[in-house]
């Protein structure tokens, strides 16, 4: 949600932020709904102030018994009322339509976004690691002879449809290990708090974090009216929605592993085959909460924690610097990372990492207090890392020519020591 008052007082900035996300300029209709509530408020309080008036002369003008007085009076009183509830309804009825301009306009670009209309104009900003060569042509996650064993599609087509996988065996204990080894990684060496949260969240949860109202249909709702929660970023998040967070609290450096759903509505043909894009899936999800001057520090940080999950399973990857046009909703600044696939011989991404300035907290009345009065919080989220992508990239990258595939140093501990997936898609 934008600060109405940073409109009033900068409205070309504003104009000049939207245009960066390829959006015209907003900022008259905004203030001229902003004026013509503050009208409506200004003149209540004036009726308010008439109406106080009236109120203490019809005593007067009755202990002086001057009757013609005190019905004017009286009749003033009662005018004056009826024209306050009607204005105080007006006003209302104006904030209510300046709230829901505002609650779909996306945040402002920072000024180190590159201009761009979509993906083609992000910026690479680096790489780590060197894809492998292969003396035979690599295969998708799903081709590979041993790890096929545990992908079944069928059967999940069978019970729920499509864009489910049911997993299988040596792949189940693999995507198991796979969290476990992020979440530990983050609690014990980035200093993260680990959490575990609903995946069921009432409506204004999901307002709070800008998933709502303008994309409703990328997310499923019960019929009892929860929602269920497209990433752990909205739970993490509103934690501390409407509350007012001591200084000296922050930064809150939160982390959480849930099941994530997803409707996927616009994304319709892409990414069909396999299990890149399911709508139910596993993320280690980060949330950080601080002041707004540490916003860009933060989200160097969090970057930096998820990049550090994929170097220790030794896959490339590399970080893009998103463009204007391509930024989430709530987002100032984005950077995702970008894994290298063999299979399909280019980078997709695994991460994306953004900070959304006070842009959340507004939505979400959340505040901190310092030395004067409570200002709003900075938000940043992050994939740290989609579970479910980063084991496609562990089995791409380590796949063999018989169809086995080696496994990461890393996750040696959490498979009781295999080091491999046979081609007969056992661990050994």
């Amino acid at each position: 949600m934008h600060d109405i008052r940073a409109i009033r007082e900068n409205p070309t900035a504003f104009d000049a932020g939207l245009a960066k996300r390829g959006l015209g300029a907003m900022s008259t209709l905004i203030l001229a709904l902003d004026e013509a509530r503050r009208t409506k408020i200004l003149a209540s309080e004036t009726a308010q102030a008439a109406q106080n008036a009236a109120s203490k002369e019809v005593g007067a003008a009755k202990a002086a018994g001057n009757d013609v007085e005190f019905e004017r009076l009286r009749a003033l009183v009662a005018e004056k009322k009826a024209e306050i509830g009607r204005l105080t309804d007006e006003a209302s009825a104006k904030d209510a339509e300046l709230r829901a301009a505002l609650e779909t306009i996306p945040n402002i670009p920072d000024a180190s976004v590159p201009m761009g209309a979509d993906e083609k104009d992000n910026q690479e900003v680096s790489r780590w690691g060197t894809p492998a060569t292969f003396d035979f042509p690599p295969k998708e996650h799903f081709e590979i002879a041993g790890p096929q064993k545990g992908f079944d599609f069928t059967t999940a087509g069978k019970i729920s449809g499509s864009r489910f996988v049911v997993l299988k065996a040596a792949i189940t204990r693999l995507h198991r290990a796979l969290g476990q080894f992020m979440l530990d990684t983050h609690v014990t060496e980035h200093d993260l708090t680990e959490v575990w949260t609903p995946v069921l969240v009432k409506e204004e949860a999901m307002y709070g974090t800008g998933q709502l109202p303008k994309f409703a249909e990328d997310s499923y709702q019960t019929t009892n009216g929860w929602w269920l929660v497209p990433t752990a970023e909205v739970t993490l998040t509103n934690m501390v929605a409407g509350e007012v967070v001591d200084e000296a609290a922050l930064p809150l450096r939160l982390t959480a592993h849930t099941q994530c759903f997803r409707s996927e509505a616009g994304s319709a043909g892409r990414d069909t085959t396999g299990m890149l894009r399911q709508h139910q899936f596993e993320k280690v999800e980060m949330v950080t909460i601080c002041t707004p001057e540490k916003g860009l520090f933060e989200h160097e940080r969090m970057t930096r924690c998820a990049e550090v999950i994929l170097e220790k399973l030794a896959l490339p990857y590399r970080r893009m610097l998103l463009c204007s046009g391509d930024m989430g909703f709530g987002a100032t600044k984005t950077h995702d990372l970008e894994v290298w696939l063999p299979g399909q011989n280019t980078y997709r991404e695994i991460s994306s990492v953004s900070v959304c300035g006070t842009f959340q907290a507004r939505r979400m009345n959340a505040r901190y207090r310092g030395v004067g009065k409570p200002e709003y919080l900075c938000t940043l989220n992050g994939s740290g890392l989609a579970v479910g992508r980063t084991m496609i990239a562990v089995l791409e990258n380590g796949q063999k020519a018989d169809g086995s595939v080696n496994l990461p140093d890393a996750l040696y501990p959490y498979l009781s020591g295999k080091t491999m997936i046979t081609a007969a898609g056992d661990l050994a």
